[in-house]
């Protein structure tokens, strides 16, 4: 765990680093806390990379037509959004962040998230892409258009968390049960399917991109 001031806002971003698998709703858990000390003055913000056990999630704005398997458990959640799948293999970064610093501007938040995921698999020689009509990150595999990450944020009293996850070596079968972000399983891959390297680096990457990002 480290502390890294953001030069810009004159403040301290705490960032935290599971190495296990987080439980989903402990993880939500501890990011809602956080909402409410950030917005009492008592906390600094936080980036927190993790993963999760298999886990299906929904956000608010999902249809049950999208849930193709009713046998599945799934964990309705405050983020934007559909249903998706998270597990082994996937990373996750979320975030605390405090938009009343940072003009209130949610397009621009937005904006810098895609940045720093864009700019993070560039350095892996892995060319993607932003969609203004389905959300997250793409890239073009075997002449299609794939999604290699997924976005999905919450704001409260102009407290932005939630954030972004990134199919590194996961399995693709769990997304067989459902229309992840309401699209069909078909069109989801990983990093190893695009492109077979060493990925050991990419929480560093996405966390150096993400404060170089939100300090211009």
């Amino acid at each position: 765990m480290h502390n890294l001031d953001f030069t810009n806002h004159n403040m301290k971003i705490e960032i935290k680093k599971s190495l296990k698998p987080v439980n989903y709703n402990k993880a939500l858990n501890f990011l809602e806390k956080r909402v409410i000390k950030i917005n009492e003055n008592n906390s600094n913000e936080l980036l927190w990379i993790l993963n999760h056990p298999s886990t299906y999630t929904a956000g608010s704005n999902f249809k049950k037509k999208e849930i193709l398997d009713n046998n599945i458990r799934i964990i309705k959640c405050s983020r934007g959004g559909k249903i998706t799948w998270h597990g082994p293999g996937q990373l996750v970064f979320y975030f605390v962040l405090d938009l009343k610093k940072r003009n209130k501007d949610i397009r621009l938040m937005i904006r810098k998230i895609e940045d720093t995921i864009i700019d993070s698999l560039n350095s892996f020689k892995i060319n993607s892409y932003s969609d203004r009509k389905n959300i997250g990150i793409w890239v073009n595999q075997n002449s299609k258009k794939k999604k290699i990450a997924a976005i999905g944020i919450k704001i409260k009293k102009w407290i932005a968390y939630h954030g972004f996850t990134i199919n590194v070596n996961n399995k693709l079968e769990p997304y067989n049960k459902i229309m992840p972000c309401g699209i069909n399983h078909n069109l989801i891959t990983t990093l190893m399917d695009y492109k077979k390297q060493n990925y050991k680096n990419l929480r560093n990457t996405l966390i150096e991109n993400f404060i170089k990002n939100f300090e211009n």
